[in-house]
């Protein structure tokens, strides 16, 4: 009696599957193990080709001399970096949540008229980088540089959010909505006691994916801060690497120290962030 072919090769296809899957993971993982160990290891040692992978003379003295040389009023203080970064993350990621997913409910659940000619402008807008519009922003805001909410008001609204909201909300079925009318709640009571709680992988990744840009936001503080008591963190690393000779091992641990809230706030939201891309994926 002759096997089915599909049933022999089905473990060697999901063998080689797993196989292929675990290399490319290796490989993308490359960079963070080496920012991992090198962080961990004397400075002399980080560039030495392949062997700056090895997990050999590890210790955490990079890490306190990084936090040592933060730790004055000539230097600044990191804590003080990272709570500027914290709070203008904060800002941007909850009025964005806000002021995006309301756009969205409204371009999306409600009937105007010019609906579908402002959803066409939105998507316009996404195809214009920040790069070209942040010269004119400037020279618009030039005499409000060094203020905490210059750095956070013009990300909150954001279109790419809006498209994710927007294509979210389309897959809630129309009559948990009529249900809802019947019931005597307006369109704020709907978005707030319905739409909001059935949303929460959207929520969720888009709260991750604007904590993960504005968190690595640069030139628009390049261009807007001076102030050392302003800077967020990630123009800090800029300031620091800078120095000269630079010590790679106290760069690698401020690396590390920069991408830590980033990993926690994943950690957080991972299931739901799971949940919504792969919702805007298979119904967008």
């Amino acid at each position: 009696m002759s096997m089915n072919p599909g049933l022999t090769r089905t473990p060697l296809r999901r063998f080689l599957d797993y196989a292929v899957l675990s290399v490319l993971a290796f490989v993308f993982a490359l960079p963070a193990i080496y920012l991992l160990v090198g962080s961990l290891k004397p400075s002399d040692e980080v560039l030495n080709g392949l062997s700056g992978f090895l997990p050999t003379n590890l210790s955490f003295d990079n890490y306190t001399a990084v936090l040592d040389s933060l730790n004055s009023d000539s230097t600044g203080y990191f804590w003080r970096f990272m709570g500027v970064s914290l709070l203008l993350a904060f800002v941007v990621v909850t009025g964005g949540l806000f002021v995006n997913s309301m756009a969205a409910y409204g371009l999306s659940r409600l009937k105007w008229r010019g609906q579908n000619a402002v959803f066409t402008l939105v998507l316009l807008l996404m195809l214009i980088p920040f790069e070209s519009v942040a010269v004119p922003l400037f020279y618009m805001f030039n005499d409000q540089r060094n203020t905490l909410p210059i750095l956070a008001l013009p990300f909150i609204a954001n279109a790419f959010s809006v498209y994710q909201f927007h294509t979210f909300f389309r897959t809630i079925p129309p009559s948990i909505e009529e249900a809802a009318r019947i019931d005597g709640a307006g369109p704020w009571r709907t978005f707030f006691a319905i739409i909001v709680p059935m949303s929460k992988p959207a929520f969720a990744s888009v709260a991750i994916l604007t904590f993960l840009i504005q968190w690595g936001s640069f030139l628009w503080p390049v261009l807007m801060v001076s102030d050392p008591s302003v800077r967020p963190l990630p123009l800090e690393m800029s300031v620091f690497q800078a120095q000269l000779p630079p010590d790679w091992g106290q760069i690698l641990a401020f690396g590390v120290l920069l991408v830590l809230p980033v990993l926690i706030v994943f950690l957080f939201f991972q299931r739901w962030f799971v949940q919504g891309v792969a919702s805007s994926a298979v119904k967008g």
